[in-house]
């Protein structure tokens, strides 16, 4: 029994050991930050070269590492059996072996080792790539050929996979690591916000970040040039359509860099201005078009305004570069801006909103988390859950805020009073 038990305990040292680098192979190679390894691969490390290379088929590694890890522990299993089963004849040798090989197994070839792996993944990973690597190599033929096996079992029931499918798209998983690392405290609000931005653009059109046509400052290119100036500098703007006849009719864009040039070149007479032969092609855009495209857009064309037009050609509002850029690093304010346009703080812990106030806006501005799928404005949110246009004075509580109607002009609410969850929870 002795020389049996000797003879078997190195076998299961060499077995257990290459099943515990397996193991760890596999939680450190999926736990990897994909991101580091690119910049350490980026920076000429042959590991993380390796890994990436990997990572590529991460179907092929997993099955490949399992498949070879079974292998492992099969064989360790099968070994013990027949040792102890010479030892102790009958069904208590086969017995032993299953709780002597349960605990073994569990212990040494995967809690210990994944335990370790998954505190120090990326070096972890580093240290065992060339190993992996050469698992890869010798099983991933197998590997693929048990995953051709499943999926032809699994397509009787309707399920079809294709090889490329992926669990997690790249965007929702970068955006899970900002929300985690953020509920953790790891990052700011403000960085959360950037970083969530840049996300969002593919996802978000125009027509939400756009100033609607009633908020725009527009010239009539019929005035005299005297005054045009003077409106021009009323409006505060460094670019403003010009119409002619009526707003929806727009011929150019005015800007204030062009003014001043002509301005210099007639000596400063004014009324000799042409301004609308100084105005600029307006630059016209569907509704439908995406923020990423349209930043696209606008680097390309390196221009910073365009017009948003409806399916019919109708004039919705307007773009600038600063608004996409605004979605990413919140409001960009100069010497002409108000803080918090729109938005009046209370002594009470409220807040009156204009109802033209963009959610994303007010989120950022105070650190709310209100929906912005269904609307894009205050008032639209508020007559969106109401499912009817509130009358003034009347409240309605809804994603822990409680809203009042404060002033209401026609169908249009024009001012809100919002009070957040703690006055709502001290009531």
């Amino acid at each position: 029994m002795v020389a049996v038990l000797a003879g078997l305990a190195p076998a299961l040292v060499v077995l257990l050991s290459l099943s515990g680098l397996i193991s760890a192979a596999e939680t450190s190679m999926t736990a990897a930050s994909r991101g580091r390894m690119h910049q350490l691969e980026r920076e000429g490390d042959r590991a993380a070269k390796r890994i990436n290379k990997m990572m590529a088929d991460q179907e092929k590694m997993i099955g490949a590492i399992l498949l070879s890890n079974n292998v492992i522990n099969i064989g360790a299993s099968a070994l013990t059996t027949v040792a102890l089963s010479a030892v102790f004849p009958g069904p208590v040798g086969a017995l032993m072996a299953t709780a002597i090989m349960t605990v073994l197994i569990v212990i040494f070839s995967e809690i210990l080792p994944k335990t370790l792996a998954i505190a120090r993944a990326d070096d972890v990973a580093r240290a065992l790539s060339v190993p992996t690597y050469w698992v890869v190599r010798i099983f991933g033929p197998l590997a693929n050929g048990a995953q051709w096996v499943v999926r032809h079992t699994l397509r009787p029931f309707g399920i079809k996979l294709s090889m490329e499918t992926d669990v997690l798209a790249a965007h929702e998983e970068i955006r899970g690591a900002v929300e985690y690392h953020h509920s953790e405290g790891l990052v700011e609000s403000r960085e959360r916000h950037m970083l969530g931005g840049v996300l969002d653009l593919s996802e978000m059109d125009v027509t939400q970040v756009m100033v609607h046509r009633r908020s725009i400052s527009m010239l009539d290119a019929d005035l005299p040039a005297r005054e045009l100036v003077a409106e021009m500098l009323e409006t505060g703007h460094s670019r403003v359509p010009l119409y002619r006849d009526e707003p929806e009719n727009v011929i150019g864009i005015l800007h204030a860099k062009d003014l001043l040039a002509s301005l210099a070149a007639c000596g400063g007479a004014v009324d000799k201005l042409d301004i609308p032969g100084i105005a600029r092609e307006p630059w016209f855009i569907p509704e439908t078009t995406s923020l990423k495209d349209q930043l696209g857009a606008f680097l390309k064309r390196q221009a910073h305004f365009a017009l948003v037009v409806d399916e019919y050609g109708a004039l919705q509002g307007l773009i600038t570069l600063e608004d996409i850029l605004e979605e990413i690093v919140g409001e960009i304010e100069d010497e002409h801006d108000k803080a918090l346009e729109g938005v009046r703080r209370q002594t009470d812990g409220s807040v009156v909103v204009d109802g033209w106030v963009a959610i994303r806006d007010l989120n950022r501005a105070l650190d709310w988390d209100l929906p912005d799928d269904d609307a894009v404005t205050v008032a639209g949110l508020v007559i969106h859950e109401a499912q009817t246009i509130p009358k003034v004075g009347q409240t309605w509580t809804f994603h822990g805020h409680r809203f009042q109607v404060v002033k209401r002009e026609r169908n249009q609410i024009t001012a809100l009073r919002v009070s957040p969850r703690q006055e709502i929870a001290s009531d």
